[in-house]
């Protein structure tokens, strides 16, 4: 059989630790079709089916588990000690962060940034994934969660907060019914977490039997909102955008915690960066503006 093709053994590897074949082809910076073909030649060379593809994904085979433990590991060597013998760019830096708080949070301050910077280069992956400094050429990520994350340094940017917004034409076609029952009276959309009762047992009120409609997704619950589809119950660093052009509006002035805040993640190595500190400097920065707000 001769060696197996290295290209086709991390287009194996990375799809199976995703799970999903669209962001195993953005990780890799190939097309979902160059990705597919690279598995097809794989599983044709070794005549064995390695993942089985269905509506939410791809899952390993019985042939594929057994071929993912054994090459796995040496893959993550070969891949650490040739990021150790590449030169590192001292000007440029890379920054992972999910999809939504790119958009919301940090490219609408970038500008000034990069005006303020014009030497540094600043690169950002955007992804769902939890990036693995151990695997992955990435000096820091923004993250959504407790801080609690092992081996790596956390350093807490701002709490998260939620709280009921709708769009103005949906407050307008229901002008007529008081601020106090708006939540009674006007349709509310689910939230990905189902934080509506939390909501009433802190704010008071009864929650309703059922929602006008139910979004799995953040972003798109902001969206539905701001169409007038109904209230949603919103992380607020995420809706800034839509707040900020008058799209959706605050529903009174109490908020909540969500129990989980923005943390900007590093690894030790990132600290010898020369462009570390002041990337660092600026999202501490720009994090202090948004938690006095």
């Amino acid at each position: 059989m001769g060696r197996l093709p290295l290209d086709q053994v991390e287009a194996f590897v990375t799809a199976a630790r995703m799970g999903n074949l669209t962001r195993a082809a953005e990780a890799m910076h190939l097309t979902v079709s160059a990705l597919s073909h690279r598995m097809r030649q794989l599983e044709e060379r070794l005549g064995r089916r390695l993942l089985a593809r269905g509506p939410r994904g791809v899952e390993l085979t019985v042939e594929g588990r057994r071929l993912y433990d054994a090459v796995s590991a040496p893959l993550d060597a070969i891949g650490l000690a040739l990021r150790r013998a590449t030169p590192r760019n001292d000007r440029s830096i890379t920054l992972s962060l999910i999809p939504s708080m790119a958009t919301a949070w940090l490219v609408p301050r970038l500008p000034a940034f990069l005006a303020a910077h014009p030497d540094l280069g600043l690169s950002l992956q955007s992804s769902t994934h939890v990036v693995d400094f151990e695997r992955e050429p990435v000096d820091l990520a923004l993250r959504l969660g407790d801080g609690r994350w092992p081996g790596v340094h956390a350093e807490l940017l701002f709490n998260e907060w939620i709280a009921p917004v709708a769009s103005p034409a949906l407050l307008q076609k229901h002008r007529d019914v008081p601020a106090a029952q708006r939540l009674a009276k006007l349709p509310l959309l689910g939230d990905p977490a189902d934080r509506w009762k939390e909501w009433f047992a802190h704010a008071g009120g009864r929650p309703p039997a059922q929602h006008v409609a139910h979004f799995d997704d953040t972003e798109t619950l902001h969206q539905a909102a701001a169409e007038g589809v109904g209230v949603a119950l919103a992380r607020l660093t995420l809706a800034e955008p839509l707040l900020r052009a008058g799209r959706l509006v605050l529903l009174g002035r109490r908020r909540l915690p969500a129990g989980f805040g923005h943390y900007l993640v590093y690894p030790e190595r990132s600290l010898s960066h020369p462009a570390f500190a002041t990337v660092r400097a600026w999202i501490m920065e720009q994090a202090a503006a948004t938690a006095t707000r």
